[in-house]
């Protein structure tokens, strides 16, 4: 056989000719001229070094070689149509599969609930699991290696590499037990600073948290004399202590209906920590995914709405 490359239209004509046993007719089904059906039958004879199609009383029939061929070639534009076919869109209501969302545990009393609920109500046969940022080897890898499909979190700098959409704002207020001994009113920043504080480290790397960033541009400084994993355990620690915990004021509100605690504003102003989800470029285009980072965004939307600054920016 030639060495000669093959292009698809080629392969294309190949497989009619052999299934048709007509120059004439195919060239009606391709849209071309006999003429043009006839130099392509000849440059796959040397190609193939077989003449594929040979004559039987007024008709032509394929050769042994040409009927061998229909099987590879029908592979062939089967694979270069999956290429050319547009993307299939998502429907959620027949989705059967499990989506993966990285996110720190001060998010499962706000996020989850309404992200979960509004899963099960678009995509019934779909399941979610939510992992903790450092699973898979760290968020970033776990959305390059597809472990994960999404992250939702706060960073002082997102990576520049990663796409993103700000999901909302929200303010950062003191949490503490309703006996602490700085009374209702009184926490400034004199109070703020003699404090014992609580805190609660989920990063990996060395270096301050988003937090304490955030603390440090209001001119602020906490003695933390408690730190935690789980932001979940920080308001139980809160009400058997005297400790002081800096959050923001979604989390501090939900805990502070239910148990013996009170929410005091920051004795300085600070800006407001940033709520993000962010994706990979390998997923940035599948409609799945699309889907789900709607789904996320809308659930923060009804869900922090009434707490939160909901931040209507463009995706990055």
């Amino acid at each position: 056989m030639s060495r000669e490359i093959i292009d698809t239209h080629l392969i294309r004509i190949l497989h009619t000719l052999m299934e048709e046993g007509s120059v004439s007719r195919t060239a009606d089904l391709l849209g071309q001229t006999q003429p043009a059906i006839s130099v392509a039958l000849r440059r796959l004879r040397t190609i193939t070094g077989d003449p594929l199609l040979v004559r039987s009383g007024n008709r032509m029939v394929p050769t042994v070689r040409g009927l061998a061929l229909i099987g590879p070639a029908s592979q062939v534009l089967r694979g270069v149509d999956d290429i050319l076919r547009p993307a299939e869109g998502f429907d959620p209501g027949v989705a059967d599969q499990t989506f993966r969302i990285a996110s720190p545990d001060y998010l499962d009393v706000f996020f989850v609930p309404a992200i979960v609920d509004r899963l099960r109500r678009q995509a019934p046969n779909a399941r979610i699991e939510f992992t903790h940022l450092l699973a898979g080897g760290g968020y970033e890898r776990g959305l390059e290696s597809g472990f994960v499909d999404l992250v939702i979190g706060n960073w002082h700098t997102p990576p520049a590499h990663l796409h993103l959409q700000p999901l909302c704002d929200d303010e950062l207020v003191c949490l503490m037990r309703d006996a602490h001994p700085i009374a209702p009113g009184a926490l400034d920043t004199a109070a703020f600073a003699a404090a014992d504080h609580l805190t609660v480290t989920t990063h990996g790397g060395a270096g301050p948290g988003t937090i304490d960033m955030a603390l440090r541009s209001a001119g602020l400084r906490r003695n933390v004399v408690a730190t935690l994993p789980y932001f979940c355990a920080a308001p139980y620690v809160l009400v058997k202590s005297d400790l002081i915990f800096t959050t923001t004021r979604s989390f501090a509100r939900h805990y502070a209906e239910f148990l013996s605690l009170r929410v005091e504003p920051l004795p300085a102003a600070a800006p407001a920590l940033r709520y993000y989800q962010l994706w990979h470029e390998r997923t940035h285009r599948a409609p799945a995914s699309k889907w789900l980072r709607d789904l996320v965004a809308q659930a923060t939307s009804d869900q922090l709405g009434m707490t939160a600054h909901v931040r209507k920016s463009a995706i990055r």
